[in-house]
């Protein structure tokens, strides 16, 4: 007996829903994943003093559409960091986010700032630190909220790599690249 069309629309959304219910439910990365890496990363040692950073964008397909270096002045007091970024893009323009960080119990960190919605959540094991958050980006003369997906990974004392996916509905838009350099 041949199903009806609505039953084989039907079955056919059963199917896409759990096909991306097991997709989803595939074992993601976690911090806790990086526990034993070395060397140990401390975010208040690292993201103290001066920072350089070399990066770029990249659309959903691949295509770098922005290059850019940062210059970070980091300090701590306490719980308490800042880290001031003045980022230099390819095309001469500038810009400057200043982000407030707290350190939590566990290897826990939240952070703001003036073009994050929200707060920051972040968790720091071994040699990583991953953290989400929601990102107001101009484009034109519109803004949008793109999530974040981001990862760093200390290398050495010096150099710290990092790889930010960003999303709008759970789906990719691209995918941030840079290289950490502390002086």
């Amino acid at each position: 007996m041949t199903p009806s069309p609505s039953r084989r629309r039907l079955l056919g959304l059963a199917f896409a829903i759990g096909t991306v219910a097991v997709l989803a439910g595939c074992a993601s990365p976690t911090p806790a994943d990086y526990a034993n890496e070395k060397p140990v990363l401390s975010l208040r040692d690292y993201f103290n003093g001066r920072i350089e950073a070399h990066g770029m964008f990249q659309d959903r397909a691949g295509k770098v559409v922005k290059r850019f270096d940062v210059v970070m002045d980091c300090r701590w007091s306490g719980d308490e960091g800042v880290l001031d970024e003045r980022f230099t893009y390819s095309d001469g323009s500038t810009q400057r986010r200043v982000w407030t960080l707290r350190a939590l119990p566990d290897g826990r960190f939240s952070g703001t700032a003036p073009d994050v919605v929200g707060t920051a959540q972040g968790q720091q094991r071994g040699n990583v630190f991953q953290w989400n958050y929601t990102l107001r980006q101009p484009v034109g003369e519109r803004t949008f909220d793109v999530q974040m997906d981001d990862w760093m990974y200390l290398m050495n004392e010096r150099v710290m790599l990092n790889r930010a996916r960003m999303s709008k509905f759970g789906v990719e838009v691209g995918e941030v690249t840079l290289t950490f350099i502390k002086r």
